[in-house]
């Protein structure tokens, strides 16, 4: 088992803080964590670009190897992802990938995942279903889906937007690998007590990065203080 493997562990879930550039992971690994996500929404909004549409699997690998610096694991976001983007972010440095199947269709996913495991048997495989993502949530298609990619090598299970804790616990009972939930609809502790073992951020931090950045150019146009405890010129620089 893989270092970053030995983070998910059912009721003492890894919380996966996900960035967009490098001084994002050197305060969180400042802060103490030991791993790091990319956020696909992150980065391709940083470059102009759209999320969802496999548009930013370029920067994404780039950032990953610029994360080599940084003394985190990383795993990379690569939407729907390939073969070769997987390979590419393992070269890149990355440990684990996400690779989503956009509710389309189950075996190309199932496909894709034996694949990727295949050529890179040590990369941590979060293998995401969106049942629940932007639209309503189906359990039992969410349990077939996890199953396959589950039984076709998937290290882990992502089912981001499952509302209800009683079907993160079937979802957790019927896995056999960890189960990764998007933090928001439930507490961590509620998430941890029926067995989840990793919670990430999603685009909770940069989508709040952006809220700082208009509520600190709107109290200076306000002739307000800003908020205090900023990092120094000579901090970040650092």
């Amino acid at each position: 088992m893989t270092a970053f493997a030995e983070l998910h562990r059912p009721g003492d879930p890894l919380l996966l803080a996900n960035v967009w550039d490098v001084a994002g992971a050197k305060v969180l690994a400042a802060a103490g964590f030991a791993a790091v996500g990319t956020t696909s929404l992150g980065v391709a909004a940083a470059h102009g670009l759209p999320d969802g549409e496999n548009a930013s699997g370029p920067q994404t690998v780039r950032l990953v190897a610029r994360l080599a610096a940084v003394p985190v694991l990383v795993s990379a976001d690569l939407e729907r992802g390939s073969v070769d983007s997987a390979v590419a972010a393992a070269e890149a440095g990355a440990v684990g990938v996400n690779l989503e199947d956009g509710l389309g269709d189950a075996g190309a996913h199932t496909r894709l995942i034996r694949d990727v495991k295949r050529e890179v048997p040590g990369l941590f495989v979060n293998a995401r279903t969106d049942t629940h993502w932007l639209r309503r949530g189906d359990l039992r298609e969410a349990l077939r889906r996890a199953r396959l990619y589950q039984d076709a090598g998937a290290d882990g299970v992502f089912v981001p937007g499952v509302s209800e804790l009683s079907d993160v616990a079937a979802l957790v009972g019927a896995l056999d690998v960890p189960l990764n939930v998007l933090y928001g609809q439930q507490s961590v502790r509620d998430l941890a007590e029926v067995g989840v073992a990793r919670v990430s951020m999603g685009s909770l931090l940069f989508r709040a990065a952006l809220a700082a950045i208009a509520e600190t150019a709107a109290a200076v146009r306000r002739a307000e203080p800003v908020r205090p405890g900023l990092p120094s010129y000579r901090d970040v620089n650092g």
